[in-house]
């Protein structure tokens, strides 16, 4: 097993990357959890995550290094390689997300970006969630394809939200399990940025 890490004072996290972490990890909370799916709020709150994602992903671009893509990048067989070292009860330390975090991360953003999409799409003509002039005013036989499509895009919408929640819930766990295994508290640099 690893050393523990010195605090060494170096800047993992810059403010824009905490901010756009921690508030999105609210809206997701709070949406999937404490708002209902039919109020304004919950729109309002998923548009609001949907600029912050989008944000920190343009920050991924042209941010500083450690907030770009390419400080922690996709890597299956980095993920196979951390498995292998768990299961043999090696633990090594990573200057950003390990494989495996990484790998969660993006997965994370996927799945929000496609929540937020199909959230956008429910709430566009000719999807109106709620009653709307063009529902009221325009009823033919094409409303019933519409309503199965809106029917689907839901269906799609709110499974996509509950893998939301279950891909925070095992980010969570995954934070707690390498922070137990590496010695070093790793919800602090995502609150104040420096490494310790």
């Amino acid at each position: 097993m690893a050393m523990p890490d010195q605090s060494t004072g170096e800047r993992v996290w810059d403010p824009l990357v905490r901010l756009t972490h921690w508030t999105i990890a609210l809206a997701i909370v709070v949406n999937g959890i404490l708002i209902d799916g039919d109020a304004l709020a919950h729109i309002w709150i998923g548009y609001s995550a949907i600029g912050l994602l989008a944000l920190r992903l343009l920050w991924g671009l042209i941010g500083p290094e450690n907030a770009r893509f390419s400080f922690f990048p996709i890597s299956l067989s980095g993920a196979s390689r951390q498995i292998a070292d768990l299961k043999r009860g090696e633990h090594k330390t990573h200057r950003s997300h390990n494989p495996l975090g990484a790998l969660m991360v993006y997965a994370l953003w996927t799945m929000l970006l496609f929540v937020s999409v199909t959230g956008l799409i429910l709430e566009s003509e000719p999807f109106p969630e709620h009653e709307s002039e063009y529902s009221r005013h325009y009823e033919d036989e094409d409303d019933d394809d519409d309503d199965d499509r809106a029917e689907a895009i839901e269906a799609l919408h709110e499974v996509s939200a509950n893998l939301l929640l279950l891909l925070a819930a095992l980010h969570v766990g995954g934070v707690v399990l390498e922070s137990r295994l590496s010695g070093r508290n790793l919800v602090r640099p995502m609150i104040f940025g420096d490494k310790s």
